[in-house]
């Protein structure tokens, strides 16, 4: 199989691949939202069911990854699952106008086109990973993990802007060519972006060397029954739960207890927002860049990335108490730098732990974090608003009801902390591969208690 390391060139233009999925998932996660909730006055918790359907069926994750495994080849996947995105977008924008004239039939066909919506991001991006795990040098993993996320990131604000103002003035028509064209687009720069990139790879029944296991099931124990595999699973799951935990919180916090305006509010968010593109860069530079950082396992971030993200957490949960002087958004401009540095840290880490696993089984591996992720995700916005009513309605208070979702948080990133820490002591470090065949150790017999 062709393993040559692939170059900043060829990790930019990966990184497209999550630019296209990040102009089509704003779209339907964001604009259709708010067509929905606005322009149609549907109840707000439709298109919360439906993105939770996009995170819920993106538990095929693993099976997607295992695909590509036994295949050889990631970018039939990646092309494949942007275009199921592609016009499963465009099947949830047509869904959402034909709401207008039949509700019960538009919701139906929308509930598919979000199961679909998840399922070309599960397939396409659990094997984009896949491949940069498999060719990403260990020394360039961060940065490499912060390039694609935020060129994702970039995708969505780009789209976010252009669609918006080529909406208005609105109308049903508009909203269907704008959906199209962006699709469109996206599958395109897809294709062009992955071209070559790959390179040939043999069919597994003739790659003895690197030993594949075919049956899905089998394969999945495999990864279970990997000590360290399983606790960075467990890992993933609490460290995103608590992360996505604040998302639909910290507004209605810094309104409630802090008085601040929609406006005011807002611009609060594009604090958190902005430190964790400083976290994420902060990783991404020192680890690739400086010299006494380069040896530092990528867990090791993690580790202070949650642990800060706690003491942030704590923060919060201390100023509520003292708002009118509490310095709110350097608080939260902290959360969000310590919240970047431990998500790009846990990726890159992602990348190297699938790669200890040796070639052709990095797709599997990244599925089983994939869906941990996602799940977590789904949950994480959900239980936090649903915490914040339950404490509100039974203490009376606002602040009690903030101050516990966030003291619940902050403790959910000392376990993380914890669970980092423990895979640290599992084995040896994440960035270490040997310099002559750039494969990493062998973990997979590497057993500490959690």
């Amino acid at each position: 199989m062709n393993q040559t390391r692939l170059g900043w060139f060829g990790i930019l233009r990966l990184g497209l691949v999550q630019t296209a999925l990040g102009a089509i998932v704003v779209l339907t996660t964001s604009t259709l939202n708010r067509v929905m909730v606005v322009e149609l006055a549907l109840p707000a918790m439709l298109p919360g069911i439906l993105v939770a359907a996009h995170y819920a069926i993106q538990m095929i994750r693993p099976k997607f990854g295992h695909g590509s495994d036994v295949g050889g080849r990631r970018t039939p996947w990646i092309v494949g699952g942007m275009a199921v995105l592609a016009l499963s977008g465009s099947l949830a924008a047509f869904a959402t106008v034909w709401m207008a004239a039949n509700v019960t039939a538009g919701i139906l066909l929308a509930v598919v086109a979000f199961v679909l919506i998840g399922a070309g991001v599960g397939a396409s991006g659990t094997s984009l990973l896949a491949l940069l795990a498999a060719r990403v040098a260990p020394e360039r993993r961060a940065a490499a993990a912060t390039i694609v996320w935020l060129m994702m990131i970039f995708g969505m604000a780009m789209t976010a802007g252009i669609a918006g103002s080529l909406l208005d003035p609105f109308s049903a028509s508009r909203l269907l060519m704008v959906s199209s064209v962006v699709a469109v687009a996206a599958f395109l720069v897809t294709c062009l972006a992955v071209a070559g990139v790959e390179g040939n790879a043999p069919a597994a029944e003739n790659d003895k060397a690197s030993k594949i296991q075919t049956d899905f099931g089998v394969a999945l124990q495999e990864v279970w029954a990997d000590g360290r595999a399983r606790r960075f699973t467990i890992f993933v799951f609490v460290s995103m739960l608590a992360y996505s935990g604040q998302d639909l919180v910290l507004e209605p916090f810094a309104g409630h207890i802090f008085g601040m305006t929609p406006g005011e509010s807002t611009k609060l968010a594009g604090v958190q927002h902005g430190g964790v593109f400083a976290g994420m860069l902060l990783v991404a530079i020192t680890s690739t860049t400086l010299r006494v950082f380069r040896k530092v396992p990528l867990l090791y971030w993690a580790v202070g990335g949650c642990g800060v993200s706690a003491l942030a957490l704590f923060g919060l949960v201390i100023g509520g108490n003292f708002a009118v002087w509490w310095p709110l958004q350097a608080n939260v401009f902290l959360l969000g730098l310590a919240n970047g540095a431990f998500a790009v840290a846990a990726i890159a880490g992602m990348m190297a732990l699938a790669g200890a696993a040796g070639p052709r089984k990095e797709g599997i591996r990244m599925g089983v974090w994939g869906a941990s992720q996602a799940i977590a995700f789904g949950l994480g916005g959900f239980l936090g608003t649903v915490a914040v009513d339950a404490v509100r309605y039974i203490t009376g208070s606002p602040l009690q009801a903030y101050a516990a979702v966030f003291l619940a948080e902050a403790l959910l990133f000392v376990w993380a902390a914890r669970l980092a820490a423990v895979n640290l002591a599992g084995g040896p470090d994440l960035q270490t591969a040997n310099p002559k065949t750039g494969q990493m150790p062998d973990t997979s017999s590497a057993e500490v208690a959690a």
